[in-house]
């Protein structure tokens, strides 16, 4: 019997990160960068000069790779999920009347009552 070396992975149930961004980002960092394709092949057909196509590309670039850069630090992995959640909850609930809340709520038994119940 030889003697096998086996590599363990040990990044399971981790999220993926690549170059300092984790999770999410990559996917919205990659949209962006097809987006940016797709902008550069539109105005080379419409005819703008090549050198202005490609000025434009790389500032919307440079600012594409800031922006996801700066939120991948900024809220991490899952924390820009839970600011879109968080903005979602009202401030405050307002209520008239206690009638939504007295049908909501089941019945509150005393211990006898609910004793009384158990043995029928």
């Amino acid at each position: 019997m030889s003697n096998s070396v086996y590599q363990i992975n040990k990044g399971i149930n981790k999220s993926i990160e690549f170059k300092g961004l984790k999770a999410q980002y990559i996917w919205w960092l990659g949209g962006g960068l097809i987006g940016l394709l797709i902008l550069f092949a539109a105005m080379y057909f419409i005819g703008f000069n090549t050198f202005v196509c490609l000025g434009v590309i790389l500032v919307s670039g440079t600012g594409l790779f800031m922006y996801v850069y700066r939120l991948s630090n900024t809220y991490g992995e899952y924390g820009m999920m839970k600011k879109l959640a968080k903005r979602s909850v009202p401030d405050l609930i307002k209520s008239n009347s206690r009638k939504i809340f007295m049908k909501a709520a089941p019945p509150i038994l005393s211990n006898r009552e609910g004793l009384e119940k158990e043995k029928m």
